[in-house]
């Protein structure tokens, strides 16, 4: 596989140059949890070296006319980035500035959990690739609107896991609900 080039295929809105991304991510075992449960995850993101090596960013490039949004994302992480894995909902859209052109552009931004790390991807001589916390990849991370849809991810990330863990509350309260009942039922008997 090699990375598409040029732009004779490039989408735009208005003007706007339509660029898409995604905040590869993955979940590691916590070296220490305080917590009861020793299952607990701790989030990891990747991150990548600009192609000119002055900073770090998550993989985005251009939107083609023959690709779904996701399909464009999902692509340019794998060129990027050298993974692979399952697309998420969109996180969000961004109206910014290049830095190195003098032209505004549209992002959007997409949560790939990721399922495969290649050894080998088309732009592995160009780029670097970095795991590391949410809060490091904030701090490193060269543009603020994929900032913000990083603290988007997170949001998203930590409601969900809230959301679970609530569920599994419920599900053990009711399980030790019936318990009781079955053992009161066999003692009464």
């Amino acid at each position: 596989m090699v990375s598409r080039t040029g732009r004779h295929l490039q989408r735009y809105s208005n003007g706007r140059r339509q660029v898409v991304g995604c905040i590869p991510y993955r979940y590691k075992k916590a070296k220490q949890s305080l917590s009861k449960d020793d299952g607990a995850k701790e989030l990891e993101v990747l991150v990548i070296t600009s192609q000119k090596g002055k900073g770090m960013l998550f993989p985005k490039g251009g939107w083609e006319l023959d690709e779904s949004k996701e399909g464009a994302a999902s692509r340019e992480t794998l060129e990027e980035a050298g993974v692979r894995g399952t697309i998420e909902c969109e996180l969000g859209k961004w109206s910014f500035k290049s830095k190195s052109h003098d032209a505004y552009y549209e992002g959007y931004m997409f949560p790939l959990h990721v399922q495969e790390q290649l050894d080998f991807w088309p732009e592995k001589n160009l780029r670097q690739r970095i795991w590391m916390s949410a809060q490091e990849a904030r701090e490193v991370c060269q543009h603020w609107w994929m900032k913000e849809a990083l603290d988007r991810l997170v949001n998203r990330l930590t409601s969900q896991q809230q959301q679970q863990q609530h569920e599994d509350q419920e599900l053990g309260s009711d399980f030790t609900n019936t318990l009781r009942l079955s053992t009161k039922r066999v003692m009464q008997g």
